[in-house]
C-alpha cells in the first residue's frame, strides 16, 4: 500500500506482508543534534514470489547497510517514494543498518524527538520510520531488544519496552541500558526515553500474587503531583482483572510525563508516554475535572495492554478495533468509579459535540473508513467515540455475561495476533450465541441515524403502540444508506410520574430496531403511559418524537433515568432558545423550562454532580448543530438572555446554593459535585440583576480558595464578564503559577473567552508572550483552540477571526503538521453558516491549500473540507 501524497491508501488494496521480522536489535546513541541508530533485523520470506525487500524510512541519513554481514554495493539497493528497496534477498537473512537522525530539529514530535531536555518517542501511527529503516505497518510483529546509550550526566534514566536486562557505564561519561520485550509487537508500540526525572514508585499485587513495580517519571518540579496517577493506575489494574479477567504481564509498568506531546497519551508496551496534563495533579494545581481526566486516561492506556497491544491491528483501517473498544472500557471503568449517570451524560455530551458535528460536516466518514491519504488524520471522534458507542450497543444486547464470554474468546483466539474488526465481532457472537453481523454496517456507513418515534395509547385494550423508523442522511461519498441495528432501551411512566411495570415484572426492556420501520405493542397497562425512549442513550442516534413537546416537559421532571431526564431538560432549553433566536421579541424562558428548572432546584441534593448537569445550559455549539444556517450572534445573545432570566427568577436559589454549599476542600465524588454545583450558582448569579454582589463573591473566592477548582471558576466568571477589568487578577494568577506549565496553559485560555472584539487583539498579544512556545502543543492549543471555541469572535462577521486563525495554522504547519491539521478541522463545517461567512472561510482555506510546502496532514483536511478531488496532487 502506497503512502505517496498523491495516492489514496485503500482498504481494499491490503496485502499481507511479504516478509516477517523475527527479531529486532536496536542501539540508539542519544545526542540532541546527532543521534545514531543501529538496527539489526532478522528477516524471513513469507511470500515466495517476493524477491525484493521494501523498508520504510523518512528523514534518515543512511551511514551503512549490509546483508548477512556483507556491505551492500550501491546497485543492490535503491530509494523510491520514502522506501528503501534491497533487491534479490534470500529466504532468511539479517539486515544491518546505521542511520543518523536529528531529534532536536524534530518539531513534528513524531519518531524520536528531543524536548525539554528529554529524549522521547511517538511512533503511532507511522513514526518508527523516522527512527530507522523498517516495514512500518501494524501487522509486522517482532521481538525487540533495545540498547540505549547516552551521557549519564544529562540522561541518567534510560527506558524502553519490556524488562531491563543489563546496564553498564562507559569510560567517556556515557552509560547504557538494555531492554528486552518478551512479547512480539508492531513497531508503532516501540518506545524509548532518556533524560533526568523524579521517579514516583508504587506496587500492585495481581490476583495471582504477582508483584508489579509501578514507576511514574516526571520533572523534578512535579514530584508532589503523582499520587492521583498512581492510585488511578492501581484502580484500573484491579478493575481489568475483576471485569475482564486480564492480569498485567510484565514485572514493571512505566509512565513518563511530558508537556511536549501531540496526543493525550500513548500505550507503548510497558512504557506509556503521557501528556503531563493527564498525569499531574494536586489540589493547588489541578481542578476536579483534571483529577477525573487523569483517572480516565490512565485507565485507557492501561486497558490497551490487552485491547491494542496483546491483540493488535491488521492495518490502520481497523483503528477502532482497539480505540473504540478501549474507550468503551475506560468509560465503564469511570462509571464504576464515579456516578454512572453523570459519566454517561459526559460521554454523550462529548460524542455530540465532536462526533455528531463531524458526521454533519465535510469530514464525515465511517468508523472504519475505506481510504486515507495521511494516517495522522485518522484519529477522529468517529473512530474513537462513535466506535465506543458501537461496542456499547453490542454490550447492551449481549449483557454483562454474554459480552465477557465474547471478550474471553477474543483474547484466547487472537493473543499475539494482528486482526480485524470482523474477528472481534465473530468472537462476541460465538461467545454469546447471538448474531452480530448487522453491526458491520455501523463500521461501514458514515452519518448519524435519525430515529423517528411515533406512539399512542389504546385505552380500550390498555396497550401502547410504538412505531420506530430510521433514516441516515447522505454523507460525502455515500448517498445511499442501509438500516442499521439500533438497540432502544425504554420504560413507561404513568402521568403521576410513577414507573409502570411491564407484564414481565420489569420496569425497563431493550428492543432492537433492525429494519427501516418496525412496530411494537406493550402492555396491558391499567391507564395511559408515557414512554421513556433511548434510556442511557442506548444508541448514537438523533431521536425525533412526535410527542416531543409534552414528553420532554414530563420526562425533564419525572424520568428515573439520569441521562434521559438531563436530555429532556436540554431539549426544552434548546427549543426555547431556537424560538427566541427566530423571534427575539419572544421570551426566552418558556413555562415548561422554568418548571423543569424549579423541579431540579427543589429536589434533595443526593447527587450534586447530577444536579449541576440538570441545571447547566446547552452549549452555543450544541445549539448551532440544530440550525441551518447557524446564527452565531443570535445564539450567543439569546443564550446569555436565558442565563440572565434564570439568574433573576431563581436568584434566591443561587444565593442559598452558593453560600450553603461552601465547605473545606475534600476530594471525594460528593465534594467534587458540590463544588461544581456551587460554582454553577456563581455563574448564574454573575449573569443576573445581583451581578455586582456576585462579583464580590467571586473576588473573595478567587483570593481565599483552597483549591484550583474554585480559584479557576471564580477567575473565569470574572474574566468572561463583559464589563469587568480582570487584568489585575490575571496578572496575580500568572505571578503565582508561572512555574507550572499546565496552569499557565489555563491562564492563556482564560483570556480568550470574552465575547468581545478586543479578544482578537488579546490573542495576537498572547502569541508574542514570553511564555508562549510554538514547540509545545499544549501551549499552542491553549491559545488557538480557545480562540476557535469563542464562537462570536472566531466567526466575526468581517472575517478577522478566520484570517487570524488561518495565519497561525499556516505557520504551525511548518513546525507540527499533525497539530495544524487537527486545529484546522474547525473550518470543515463552513457550509453551515451564512453565505458571507461561507465565502470568507472558503477563501482562507483555499489560500492555505496553495501554501508552499503544504503538509500532507493539513492538505488532506483542507481538500476534504472543500470537496476538492481526492486525486489532487
Amino acid at each position: 500500500m502506497s503512502t505517496d501524497s498523491t495516492v489514496l491508501v485503500q482498504r481494499q488494496d491490503y496485502r499481507s506482508p511479504d516478509f516477517a521480522i523475527d527479531s529486532v536489535d536496536l542501539e540508539l546513541f542519544l545526542r540532541p543534534q546527532d543521534t545514531e541508530v543501529r538496527s539489526r533485523l532478522a528477516i524471513r520470506r513469507r511470500n515466495s514470489g517476493a524477491k525484493d525487500l521494501l523498508l520504510d524510512g523518512e528523514g534518515l541519513e543512511l551511514l551503512s547497510l549490509s546483508l548477512d554481514g556483507e556491505v551492500l554495493a550501491s546497485d543492490r539497493y535503491s530509494f523510491e517514494s520514502g522506501k528503501l528497496r534491497i533487491s534479490d534477498v534470500p529466504e532468511h537473512f539479517i539486515v544491518d543498518s546505521r542511520v543518523r537522525i536529528q531529534p532536536e530539529a524534530n518539531t513534528a514530535l513524531s519518531g524520536l524527538y528531543y524536548a525539554d531536555a528529554v529524549f522521547l518517542t511517538q511512533c503511532e501511527a507511522e513514526g518508527f520510520r523516522r527512527i530507522t529503516w523498517y516495514p512500518d505497518r501494524p501487522d509486522v510483529l517482532a521481538r525487540f531488544t533495545v540498547t540505549l546509550h547516552a551521557p549519564k550526566a544529562t540522561c541518567p534514566i534510560l527506558l524502553s519496552n519490556g524488562n531491563c536486562v543489563a546496564t553498564s557505564e562507559a569510560d567517556n561519561g556515557w552509560h547504557w541500558a538494555r531492554w528486552e520485550d518478551p512479547f512480539p509487537k508492531p513497531c508503532y508500540l516501540f518506545a524509548a526515553v532518556g533524560g533526568a526525572f523524579h521517579v514516583a514508585k508504587d506496587q500492585y499485587v495481581t490476583g495471582s500474587g504477582k508483584k508489579i513495580s509501578l514507576e511514574l517519571h516526571v520533572a523534578e518540579r512535579d514530584r508532589d503531583a503523582c499520587e492521583q496517577a498512581l492510585q488511578s493506575l492501581k484502580k484500573a489494574m484491579a478493575w481489568d482483572e475483576e471485569v475482564y479477567g486480564r492480569e498485567y504481564d510484565l514485572d514493571r509498568y512505566l509512565i513518563v510525563a511530558t508537556d511536549s506531546f501531540n496526543m493525550g497519551a500513548m500505550e507503548n508496551k510497558g512504557l506509556n508516554i503521557f501528556n503531563s496534563k493527564y498525569v499531574l495533579a494536586s489540589p493547588e494545581t489541578a481542578t476536579d475535572a483534571d483529577y477525573q481526566g487523569i483517572e480516565s486516561v490512565i485507565a485507557h492506556e492501561y486497558f490497551h495492554n490487552w485491547t491494542g497491544n496483546r491483540v493488535t491491528l491488521r492495518d490502520w483501517f481497523q483503528l477502532s478495533l482497539k480505540e473504540g473498544l478501549t474507550v468503551f472500557r475506560d468509560q465503564e471503568f469511570s462509571a464504576d468509579m464515579n456516578s454512572r449517570g453523570v459519566q454517561r451524560i459526559a460521554d454523550v455530551r462529548r460524542l455530540r459535540a465532536a462526533q455528531f458535528a463531524e458526521d454533519a460536516s465535510a469530514l464525515a466518514h465511517p468508523v472504519r473508513p475505506e481510504s486515507y491519504k495521511e494516517i495522522n488524520n485518522f484519529y477522529t471522534a468517529t473512530v474513537y467515540e462513535k466506535g465506543a458507542e458501537v461496542i456499547r450497543m453490542m454490550h447492551t444486547l449481549l449483557g454483562v455475561e454474554g459480552f465477557r464470554a465474547g471478550t474471553d474468546l477474543y483474547f484466547q483466539r487472537h493473543d499475539g495476533q494482528a486482526v480485524r474488526i470482523e474477528e472481534l465481532l465473530d468472537a462476541l457472537a460465538t461467545g454469546s450465541g447471538r448474531d452480530l453481523s448487522g453491526f458491520l454496517r455501523w463500521y461501514s456507513q458514515a452519518g448519524t441515524p435519525r430515529l423517528k418515534a411515533e406512539g399512542h395509547f389504546d385505552a380500550e385494550n390498555g396497550r401502547y403502540h410504538l412505531r420506530l423508523q430510521q433514516h441516515t442522511p447522505a454523507t460525502p461519498g455515500q448517498e445511499q444508506k442501509l438500516p442499521v441495528p439500533i438497540p432502544v432501551r425504554l420504560a413507561f411512566f404513568y402521568e403521576d410520574g410513577r414507573a409502570a411495570r411491564l407484564p414481565s415484572g420489569d420496569e425497563e426492556l431493550v428492543i432492537l430496531l433492525q429494519d427501516a420501520t418496525q412496530d411494537w405493542d406493550f402492555g396491558p397497562f391499567p391507564r395511559a403511559v408515557i414512554p421513556s425512549l433511548l434510556r442511557g442513550f442506548s444508541a448514537p442516534v438523533l431521536l425525533e418524537r412526535a410527542d416531543a413537546e409534552a414528553a420532554d416537559a414530563f420526562l425533564a421532571q419525572h424520568d428515573s433515568d439520569p441521562f434521559n431526564r438531563w436530555d429532556s431538560l436540554q431539549r426544552l432549553a434548546q427549543k426555547a432558545l431556537l424560538a427566541s433566536i427566530a423571534n427575539p421579541e419572544r421570551s426566552v424562558l418558556s413555562t415548561e423550562l422554568q418548571a423543569a428548572f424549579a423541579a431540579a432546584l427543589s429536589q434533595p441534593l443526593d447527587d450534586p454532580a447530577f444536579s449541576a448537569e440538570l441545571l447547566s445550559l446547552p452549549t452555543e455549539e450544541s445549539i448551532g448543530q440544530l440550525m441551518d444556517p447557524i446564527d452565531v450572534d443570535g445564539i450567543h445573545v439569546q443564550r446569555e438572555a436565558l442565563r440572565h432570566a434564570l439568574g433573576d427568577i431563581f436568584a434566591e436559589d443561587w444565593r442559598h446554593l452558593y453560600h450553603d454549599l461552601a465547605a473545606p476542600y475534600r476530594r471525594d465524588g460528593r465534594a467534587m459535585g458540590t463544588r461544581r454545583l456551587r460554582n454553577l450558582a456563581l455563574y448564574y448569579a454573575m449573569g443576573s440583576a445581583q451581578a455586582e454582589e456576585a462579583q464580590s463573591w467571586a473576588e473573595r473566592q478567587y483570593r481565599s480558595a483552597d483549591n484550583m477548582t474554585d480559584r479557576l471558576a471564580a477567575l473565569q466568571v470574572l474574566a468572561f464578564a463583559p464589563h469587568y477589568d480582570a487584568d489585575p487578577l490575571l496578572s496575580d494568577f500568572y505571578q503565582r503559577w508561572q512555574s507550572h506549565p499546565l496552569i499557565i496553559d489555563r491562564w492563556f485560555s482564560l483570556q480568550l473567552g470574552r465575547a468581545a472584539p478586543e479578544t482578537l487583539r488579546r490573542a495576537q498579544e498572547l502569541l508574542q508572550h514570553p511564555a508562549f512556545s510554538w514547540r509545545v502543543p499544549n501551549r499552542v492549543r491553549a491559545v488557538l483552540a480557545a480562540f476557535a471555541a469563542n464562537l462570536p469572535v472566531f466567526h466575526a462577521s468581517d472575517g478577522s477571526g478566520y484570517r487570524f486563525y488561518a495565519q497561525q495554522i499556516r505557520h504551525l504547519d511548518d513546525l507540527n503538521p499533525q497539530t495544524a491539521a487537527r486545529l484546522a478541522t474547525v473550518f470543515s463545517r463552513w457550509s453551515r453558516y451564512d453565505e458571507e461567512r461561507q465565502r470568507q472561510m472558503r477563501t482562507v482555506m483555499e489560500e492555505l491549500l496553495g501554501k508552499d510546502g503544504l503538509s500532507r496532514d493539513l492538505g488532506e483536511i483542507l481538500e476534504r473540507s472543500l470537496g476538492v478531488s481526492e486525486e489532487r496532487s
